[in-house]
């Protein structure tokens, strides 16, 4: 998130069953350009970004932001997670709430890596910023960003057009703490 408040950053690793979410480093900068110049990755986020744009630009320790999660699976990301405060543009009903973002490499795709790391990192979420509602934006023509939605517990609010596409609005109603 752009803005986290009194939540401490970074947050002590996440360990999930498979995986770990923590902050990005150094050790990491090539799977963000991976990431980033990935054709199969950008196909419904506007197309990827040129290798060598990336090569010139990314900095030693990419993406070191409260909200930004690197996902690990043995010690090699295999994707990122980000947790930020969501913009209007384009989507009113958006605006301020938490912003859930993904993006995992082809080679994790298929194996249920997404829906773990996303689960943890709303659990962490939910424990540091309790009772906040959290947003969710996909191609509604991509199925399975719009499967993990639905796992995940987002449910629709609206559609709209923008980058020359449908767009879905997903909200995940706040966990409120148990009494």
């Amino acid at each position: 998130m752009n803005e986290l408040g009194s939540v401490t950053w970074p947050p002590a690793p996440i360990k999930t069953e498979r995986l770990v979410l923590r902050e990005p480093g150094g050790r990491d900068r090539a799977a963000f350009i991976e990431l980033l110049a990935s054709p199969e990755v950008h196909t419904y986020l506007g197309g990827p970004r040129p290798r060598d744009e990336l090569e010139r630009e990314m900095p030693a320790v990419p993406e070191r932001w409260p909200g930004s999660f690197v996902v690990a699976l043995d010690g090699a990301m295999i994707g990122q997670i980000l947790l930020r405060r969501a913009t209007e543009h384009r989507r009113p009903a958006a605006a301020g709430k938490a912003d859930l973002g993904y993006l995992f490499l082809p080679r994790a795709w298929g194996f249920g890596y997404a829906a773990e790391a996303c689960a943890a990192a709303l659990d962490w979420f939910d424990g540091v910023l309790p009772g906040e509602p959290v947003v969710l934006t996909t191609q509604s023509a991509n199925v399975g960003s719009m499967r993990l939605a639905a796992k995940l517990g987002f449910t629709e609010v609206e559609r709209f057009h923008a980058w020359d596409a449908e767009q879905w609005l997903g909200q995940r109603s706040p966990v409120t703490p148990s009494a």
